[in-house]
């Protein structure tokens, strides 16, 4: 049983993205440790550098909250950052229900999150969007096609392969949380702050959408970087442990000469 519910942990953890790359944080290898002990669930999870941004950080620590409290047997869920200069103010914030403006007063001069989740949420969009459009592109539809279809004819269409296919649920997934869709008739294809788009200027929507792409993974790729740099997390050698079980307190205690 405890098996299970650490699964349902993880497959929940997979809606947390890293806000800036729009990848989850169980992929980019951020997550270190769940602990789960009768109702009560633990996440504990670390960031490529000390000094990352603290609103990252936060949002990050905000989201794995949110997710484990949709789970119905968690009676309290904690997320738990470490190695970061603002660690004991992020997790004492998000785990007591405080924001971010109140916490980071006197970094953020008053202002909330607010912006800055609209802000990654459309090169999300932009990002995911790129993915289904190309996808089409590729499987021969045309420009004039493509702008003109509705979201029942989106779904119905064969992706071909298995990414493709989570690359359309992901756009829908947002498609529908902007409000940009709702019903099987409605186009599925807007700009992120919803404006139509034509079979004329896809090509231009599409470059800008490939710059954001391109920003996004170079970013994702040095994130990845730093990390591994930063723990040294390479295999284990014979059996040795590596800088991170040290770090973490894996390493049992020598035992005392006699």
């Amino acid at each position: 049983m405890r098996d299970a519910f650490e699964a349902e942990v993880w497959r929940v953890l997979e809606r947390v993205a890293d806000p800036e790359l729009d990848e989850p944080i169980t992929e980019m290898g951020f997550v270190e440790a769940v602990g789960i002990e009768g109702g009560e669930v633990a996440v504990t999870f670390r960031l490529p550098t000390y000094w990352c941004s603290p609103n990252f950080a936060f949002l990050m620590a905000e989201g794995i909250v949110r997710e484990l409290a949709s789970l119905p047997w968690v009676t309290q869920g904690r997320a738990r950052l470490e190695d970061h200069m603002y660690a004991d103010e992020v997790n004492a914030a998000v785990n007591g229900g405080r924001g971010f403006d109140e916490t980071f007063a006197a970094l953020c001069d008053g202002a909330d999150l607010a912006e800055l989740r609209e802000t990654f949420e459309v090169k999300a969009f932009q990002r995911r969007q790129e993915a289904v459009l190309l996808r089409l592109r590729a499987l021969g539809y045309s420009d004039a096609a493509i702008v003109t279809m509705t979201l029942r004819q989106l779904e119905a269409i064969n992706m071909g392969d298995g990414e493709a296919v989570a690359w359309r649920s992901r756009y829908r997934e947002l498609l529908v949380r902007r409000g940009l869709a709702r019903w099987p008739g409605d186009l599925a294809f807007r700009a992120a702050r919803g404006e139509t788009l034509t079979a004329d200027g896809l090509g231009a929507h599409l470059a800008e959408a490939r710059r954001v792409r391109l920003n996004m993974e170079f970013n994702g790729a040095l994130c990845r970087g730093l990390k591994s740099t930063r723990y040294k997390e390479v295999a284990a050698v014979d059996g040795e442990p590596t800088l991170v079980d040290f770090i973490q307190g894996r390493v049992p205690a020598r035992a005392e000469a006699r």
